[in-house]
């Protein structure tokens, strides 16, 4: 008989939940862009319940929470702290990773992992918005483009420059001195990129790096984010393309390890 598990990941900016088969197949995914306090983790749920073919939790074997919001999700009771949940959805694509690089969207976090994906140490940055998702959100309101556009941009910038503010608001102010000297959007883009490179990198260096790198995230599917961090770090970064719900796929493989210790 196949067991079906749910893992609810509720962020600060971003719901997702993911159901799995066996431990092994995803079945079912939703990733709403609204995070704890709103409707978006009800929304997430119902979503990923109803793609599955599911009506209720209940129908599920089993079913964990984790992330920013995880203590107020009453009907998903199980929880499990999001640091180990980064750690076993990372290791279920990569085997072989031995430092995870999480950039959440209002902090950001350095893992090294063991063996079978267990976490050893890690580092966070959670005092400032700087080095995390929320501060490209408020580069993109600045320079009045999508988020998705970002790594476009990037690939265009001929000329690096640097912006040194280490602080969200000074950082913004920074960028539109920039447009002021005509400055070119994809050279700003980098130069944030490369800024935000700088303070995730020294979180990794922390914690001591170790091959293989992955990243883990929403800021991962940002591919000139990713070359800023190759640079500043000099490891290659693997990613997955579920890069978003590797906190929701943790949560849902712990949760299967709970139907199978039941089962015993």
């Amino acid at each position: 008989m196949s067991k079906f598990t749910m893992g609810v990941d509720v962020g600060s900016t971003t719901s997702k939940a993911v159901i799995l088969k066996d431990g092994k197949e995803i079945i079912s995914q939703s990733i709403i862009p609204v995070g704890t306090g709103t409707s978006g983790p009800a929304r997430a749920i119902k979503q990923v319940l109803e793609t599955a073919g599911f009506s209720s939790i209940d129908e599920l074997d089993c079913a964990v929470a984790t992330g920013y919001g995880r203590n107020s999700l009453e009907e998903v009771p199980l929880q499990m702290s999001e640091l180990s949940c980064h750690a076993k959805g990372a290791y279920f694509f990569f085997p072989n990773v031995r430092t995870i690089i999480d950039i959440g969207g209002q902090d950001s976090k350095a893992l090294k992992v063991g063996n079978n994906g267990i976490l050893e140490n890690f580092v966070m940055n959670d005092k400032c918005a700087a080095g995390t998702g929320r501060f490209l959100d408020v580069i993109a309101k600045v320079l009045e483009v999508n988020l998705s556009d970002l790594e476009v941009l990037d690939a265009k910038s001929k000329e690096d420059i640097t912006i040194s503010s280490t602080c969200t608001v000074f950082a913004e102010s920074e960028v539109i001195s920039q447009l002021a000297k005509g400055t070119k959007f994809e050279d700003i883009v980098r130069g944030i990129h490369a800024s935000i490179a700088s303070r995730v990198g020294s979180l990794a260096k922390r914690v001591g790096i170790k091959d293989q790198v992955v990243m883990t995230g929403g800021v991962a599917l940002n591919h000139g984010m990713i070359r800023a961090l190759e640079k500043n770090i000099g490891f290659k970064i693997y990613t997955s393309e579920y890069c978003q719900l590797n906190g929701a796929i943790g949560a849902a493989l712990f949760a299967y390890q709970k139907c199978l210790s039941a089962k015993k």
